[in-house]
């Protein structure tokens, strides 16, 4: 129909026939999207309506030019708030819930809210947790093969301390740098209970609802790449000690979320939110301070080291600048912002730097290293 009242294919039609075509078939579209056009065709100065920000709204796209249009409009999606809507079912107060926990902008809670189906659920961060596969053992990883190590090694406080841990295969070493696998993997390995407990918690109270919002790419993304920051980060900055531990991509997914809520501070409508980030902020910094402490504590087995607390500044970092930019956007094309790109090759360059690092180096300053494990 849209192609009728466009002979010229010029990919506009005007407003007021715009305007005829919902009065005509809007019956046939879904309230929520019929509300969404009409305060497109209101929103519009310009007397005209690109077909480009019909088809992304039809297929729950979103481009910039679209959100301007409705942000620039009389905001008639928004004339009734989200949270004042009566008679929802628990999943859907659950949805309305993270919605408001993770959205500044009552428009994108309530296309959030309207176009979440859970499918795909939030599986990222749930596997990521209990996935499993060890050295060809099939043992889940994080917590169950953390109580594995436990029972190997007698010990659940403080593993770390243990002269054998430091011989299982996933855990960075800095004898061992050359097997590219470690600086992944040794997310897997906790330096005990209470490291094992906290990053656990934040990882399931913070990415699974992020993961529910801005989708498994985008968190993974994020996750993945605090990792593998805060493994180069130490291989640069502390090049004497081990890693261990998934504090990298928490630390980057905790921060992102905490620096968002910051920068938009006024449009966060969560409940408590002041005293929610005072216990996530105590949270990160008890366990970045037990990673100091242990990092500077006499080691039971003398020739190695304690594991670095480096992995940590490297996911804040990673948060607090590639996380933020993904984190700021809700379905929106991370190819238009100009940020994203300074950003994303600042840390090319700092992981290629790390690379080149690694290779020469530790050489060149003929360090003193640990001896393998």
């Amino acid at each position: 129909l849209l192609s009728q009242f466009d002979p010229d294919n010029t990919g506009y039609i005007s407003t007021e026939k715009f305007r005829s075509l919902l009065q005509r078939h809007g019956s046939e579209l879904d309230p929520h999207k019929l509300e969404v056009l009409l305060a497109l065709a209101d929103s519009n100065s310009e007397g005209r309506i690109c077909y480009q920000d019909f088809v992304n709204l039809m297929s729950n796209k979103r481009s910039n030019s679209f959100r301007q249009a409705i942000l620039q409009g009389n905001r008639r999606l928004c004339s009734k708030a989200l949270l004042e809507e009566t008679g929802l079912s628990l999943s859907q107060r659950l949805i309305r819930h993270v919605a408001y926990e993770t959205l500044p902008r009552e428009i994108d809670r309530k296309w959030y809210y309207d176009s979440y189906t859970c499918c795909p659920p939030p599986w990222f961060m749930i596997t990521i947790t209990i996935a499993f596969a060890n050295q060809g053992i099939s043992l889940p990883f994080q917590v169950a093969f953390f109580l594995y190590n436990g029972v190997v090694l007698d010990r659940f406080v403080l593993q770390v301390t243990h002269p054998l841990y430091l011989k299982n295969a996933l855990l960075y070493h800095p004898q061992l740098r050359a097997q590219a696998w470690r600086y992944l993997t040794y997310i897997f390995m906790h330096a005990g209970i209470e490291h094992l407990g906290l990053n656990v918690v934040l990882q399931l109270l913070v990415g699974v609802p992020l993961e529910m919002v801005h989708g498994a790419a985008r968190i993974s993304f994020v996750y993945v790449a605090g990792v593998v920051a805060g493994s180069l980060a130490v291989s640069v900055a502390d090049m004497t000690a081990p890693v261990v531990g998934s504090s990298g991509g928490v630390y980057a997914l905790v921060s992102a979320h905490l620096a968002n809520i910051v920068m938009n501070w006024s449009g966060m409508k969560c409940q408590f939110k002041l005293l929610r980030m005072a216990v996530a902020l105590i949270c990160m910094s008890f366990e970045f301070g037990r990673a100091v402490w242990l990092r500077f504590h006499p080691s039971a087995y003398p020739p190695c080291p304690h594991p670095s607390f480096m992995a940590h500044l490297g996911g804040v970092m990673v948060g607090i600048t590639l996380g933020v930019i993904i984190l700021r956007n809700y379905e929106q094309r991370l190819q238009d912002q100009t940020l994203w790109w300074i950003f994303l090759s600042i840390y090319v360059i700092f992981v290629l730097f790390a690379i080149f690092w690694n290779i020469f180096a530790y050489s060149l300053l003929d360090l003193k290293l640990p001896p393998p494990p």
